[in-house]
Parts: C-alpha cells; sequence; structure tokens
C-alpha cells in the first residue's frame, strides 16, 4: 500500500483551469445547426403545399368551365359563329372573289383572299393578251383586283385564279354593245386560211370572210395589217366572232364628200404617184396632184409611212377609186415641196377657199342658165340654191353681178 501511494504521489497532472468552472452561464441563443435530413424535410413540405394549392385552381377552373363556360367572355356564340361566317370564302370553281397581290414571280402571282388556304394566279390566267410577266398586265403588289376561281391544286390545297377569264366576258359584253350601235372599228389581222382571215378585236379573235374583204388581197398580204371593220355576228355561247370590212369600207366611203379634207399614211410610191390609206381605202395622189411646181422625183417629197393631210377630188364608188389632191391645199405655189409641213396646218382653211370658189361658179354657171330661161319658172338664190319664183324677183332673172369674189387666202 504505502510502495502503491508512494506511486501516485509521484504523478503530476495539470490543474483544472478555473474559467470553465468560474465562467457565468451566457443567457445568448446559440446557433443551431440541423443536419441533411432535417433540411430535406422542410423541402418536401413546401413542395407538397404548393402541388395542393395549384391543384385547387385548376379544379375550380375546370368547375367553371363546365358550368359556366361563357363566363368572362367577351362575345356570344352566335358572335363568334356570325364571325367565321364572315371569312368562310366559297371556294367552288366560278366563284368571284376579291383579293390583294402580295408577291409575284415568273410564274404568275400569290394572292391573298382571306381564305383557309392560299391563291395562286398562273401568269397565262393573268391577261386575255399574252404577257411574258405579269407586271406587263399592271399585276404587282399590293394591287386589290377582282378574281375567279377556276379550280384547285391538288397537291397543296391552293385555289387557282384567273383574271383572263373576266376579261374575256368584258370582251364579249363590248363587242354586243359595239355591234348594237354599228360603230366602225379596227381590227389588226394576225392569221387567215383558205376562208379569209383572223383579226383581234376588243381581245378576241374574230374571222373575216374573203367574201367581206373590200380588196381583192390574199391572207399573206394582210397580216400585221389593221382594217376598219364591223360586227356581222356575236356570239358568246358557240364563240363565234364574225366581222366584215366590206361594210365598214362602203360606210367610210359614204363619208367621202368631194372637197373634203382627210388624213391620210403613204403606203407606196409609184412613177405615176403615190397610193395614200385615208381609213381602210387606198386613194391615188397622181404626181400632177402634188405640188404647182413639177415633181420629178416623187420619192424628194414623200415617203412611205408618211403622214399628210390631201383633198378628195373624185371618188368613183363602183370602181372603188378615190383621186386625191395636195395641190390644192398649198397656201402658195410649190409649198408642198418647200415647206410640206405649212400645207398640212393650212389645209383645212385652204380646202375650204377652195369650196367658195367651186360654189361660186356653180353659181354663175346657174346664173347664166337662167337669164336664157326666165320661162323655167326657176330662179336661184343669193346662197347659189335653185328655187321657184317669188314676186319679189324679176322675172329676167337674178342679177348676181354684184357678187364679190371669194377672197385668196
Amino acid at each position: 500500500m504505502a510502495s502503491l501511494a508512494q506511486q501516485f504521489s509521484g504523478l503530476r497532472c495539470p490543474p483544472l483551469s478555473s474559467s470553465h468552472l468560474t465562467k457565468p452561464f451566457s443567457s445568448k441563443p446559440q446557433k443551431t445547426t440541423f443536419s441533411p435530413i432535417v433540411s430535406a424535410a422542410v423541402i418536401s413540405n413546401a413542395q407538397t403545399k404548393e402541388r395542393h394549392r395549384l391543384k385547387e385552381i385548376f379544379e375550380d377552373a375546370y368547375e367553371r368551365c363546365r358550368t359556366t363556360p361563357m363566363q368572362g367572355v367577351g362575345f356570344t356564340v352566335d358572335d363568334f359563329h356570325a364571325a367565321l361566317e364572315k371569312y368562310d370564302y366559297n371556294s367552288e370553281i366560278g366563284t368571284r372573289v376579291k383579293g390583294t397581290v402580295f408577291c409575284t414571280d415568273n410564274n404568275g402571282a400569290l394572292v391573298d383572299i382571306t381564305a383557309k388556304s392560299s391563291a395562286y394566279l398562273p401568269i397565262q390566267e393573268a391577261c386575255i393578251h399574252k404577257i411574258k410577266h405579269v407586271e406587263e398586265a399592271g399585276i404587282v403588289a399590293g394591287l386589290r383586283e377582282e378574281f375567279v376561281i377556276i379550280g384547285e391544286n391538288q397537291a397543296d390545297d391552293s385555289l387557282i385564279l384567273s383574271l383572263r377569264s373576266i376579261q374575256f366576258d368584258l370582251a364579249w359584253e363590248r363587242c354586243r354593245q359595239l355591234q348594237a350601235e354599228d360603230v366602225v372599228l379596227k381590227g389588226k389581222v394576225v392569221g387567215g386560211n383558205k376562208g379569209g382571215v383572223v383579226a383581234i378585236v376588243e381581245g378576241l379573235r374574230g374571222f373575216i370572210p374573203f367574201s367581206q374583204i373590200s380588196s381583192k388581197s390574199t391572207a399573206e398580204d394582210l397580216i400585221d395589217k389593221e382594217l376598219p371593220l364591223k360586227f356581222v355576228e356575236v356570239d358568246e355561247e358557240q364563240s363565234r366572232l364574225v366581222l366584215s370590212n366590206r361594210k365598214a369600207m362602203a360606210d367610210s366611203q359614204a363619208q367621202l364628200g368631194i372637197g373634203s379634207v382627210v388624213t391620210g399614211t403613204v403606203q407606196s410610191l409609184k412613177p405615176y404617184g403615190a397610193f395614200i390609206d385615208i381609213g381602210g381605202i387606198n386613194g391615188l395622189l397622181h404626181v400632177s396632184q402634188i405640188s404647182h411646181d413639177r415633181v420629178s422625183d416623187i420619192a424628194t417629197v414623200l415617203q412611205p409611212g408618211d403622214t399628210l393631210k390631201v383633198m378628195i377630188l373624185s371618188h368613183d364608188r363602183e370602181r372603188g377609186r378615190v383621186s386625191l389632191s395636195t395641190k390644192k391645199l398649198e397656201p402658195t405655189p410649190g409649198d408642198m415641196i418647200r415647206n410640206p409641213k405649212l400645207v398640212f396646218e393650212k389645209a383645212e382653211e385652204m380646202a375650204q377657199t377652195f369650196r367658195q370658189r367651186i360654189a361660186q361658179a356653180e353659181a354663175m354657171a346657174r346664173a347664166d342658165m337662167l337669164r336664157f330661161q326666165p320661162e323655167s319658172g326657176l330662179t336661184l338664190s343669193s346662197d347659189g340654191i335653185l328655187g321657184p319664183l317669188t314676186p319679189d324677183l324679176p322675172a329676167e332673172g337674178l342679177d348676181l353681178s354684184d357678187i364679190p369674189a371669194a377672197d385668196d387666202a
């Protein structure tokens, strides 16, 4: 025992710190540290509450849609159906619709017709005439026009539109109107066969039988020429459009009065004169009737294609010959050679002077006749018109010696 006590007494231990024993207890709260397991449990509870809240919102919305589906909507079911009908276009073939061009390409144009499917205008349906690009027919982006539906593209369910069909309808209507008014119009010859020629009028192809052409010309001679025409038959259902050049020429010839001034175009030159086209009628301007001065070479005065004004000297309707003159329209002799522009400008004025001279000459001839034949019971008025003898005029006739001559221009 003594030895064991001695062993323990030899050990030295450090004294206990008085700070742990003497430091008073602190009332300040200590920071609590949670373990990862506790944090995960808190997050899981928050997500569960959010799910429950969203579930309540959805269930409430579902209940309102089931019981009161139109609550809070600004229009009724009838308004909705009316809106659908407003933009529900009839896409049947032949239906006319309004549309706006919003894009063009080499093959045609895309058109917005506010329908469920797109619409396309092919270039061959863009115009009644043959064109190489739709812009030649005035079809550009932004153009709003009326189109007609002529088909449907099965590949993409797009509609095929046409302007050409509408233009054809308008052209036939125009031809019927011109036929009713018996109007003379110009048509360009574009083809022919053994029975006649084909001419374009109002965008339509019309047939002119050779029996209805006034001149003895072949189809080859008339190609690309414009002829005055009248309608003989206009039948849209049968697509028959028959024209006559002979009827148009008869009307034109009836309007050709001796002494009248008409505008013509030089067609050809010959050694003896120039042939002038005056409204579809070929008249001869003889070399002696070109100018008061001698014309040795017609080509120095006129050329094919020249436009000039001429006076009608004579018209043989049976033989279809018209004699013309520019000499009678010269203000001074030789103007047709030196200043043809002046002759063109003064043509009507000089023609009026010429007609006055003719009227005066005829009046003098009638007066001379009546002086020698007072027993005829006729007299001549101051206007040169034969009429019955009146009490206020002498029986020996009318003295025309005081009538002044027409002034020269």
